[in-house]
């Protein structure tokens, strides 16, 4: 199976525990990718989170398709206030798995950087138009988690 490894590095000024309550939760997922539309099923066993998300894929502007994703999060928080990690799962119906991990670090003036990794495997066929895809989400999460906790409100 075709696979890839993105990353992605940005800071936040916020510390690694806001970052991490933030990440931990499934619902804040929803505007930190583009193509996420709704999660549900949320199930917490033995410090793992499962649930299911909708992603909402558009095609040449006219057709829409939902595609329904199993998710998994993990959070590592024993090193606070100096480093945490959320890290998962997601299967997709369309074959497509991706391992996924945000290593928190503190900075000096309080702020975090995130390490943002995505390591993807797709059906033969599927890679580039997958990786272009998580490239994209990746963009646009740095983007929209320094909006939501540069500006908390």
């Amino acid at each position: 199976m075709p696979s890839t490894e993105l990353s992605r590095t940005y800071d936040i000024a916020a510390p690694p525990a806001t970052v991490l309550a933030h990440l931990a939760e499934p619902q804040n997922y929803i505007g930190l990718s583009p193509l996420l539309v709704d999660v549900r099923d949320i199930r917490r066993e033995n410090g793992v989170t499962h649930y299911a998300a909708v992603e909402r894929f558009r095609f040449l502007g006219l057709l829409q398709h939902d595609n329904v994703i199993q998710v998994t999060i993990r959070t590592e928080d024993t090193h606070l206030p100096d480093t945490a990690t959320v890290g998962g799962e997601v299967a997709s119906p369309g074959g497509v798995r991706m391992t996924y991990r945000f290593t928190i670090t503190a900075r000096p003036d309080g702020s975090s950087r995130i390490a943002d990794t995505l390591r993807l495997h797709t059906p033969f066929g599927l890679l580039h138009y997958a990786a272009g895809k998580a490239g994209a989400v990746q963009t646009e999460r740095a983007r929209v988690l320094a909006h939501r906790l540069n500006n908390p409100t």
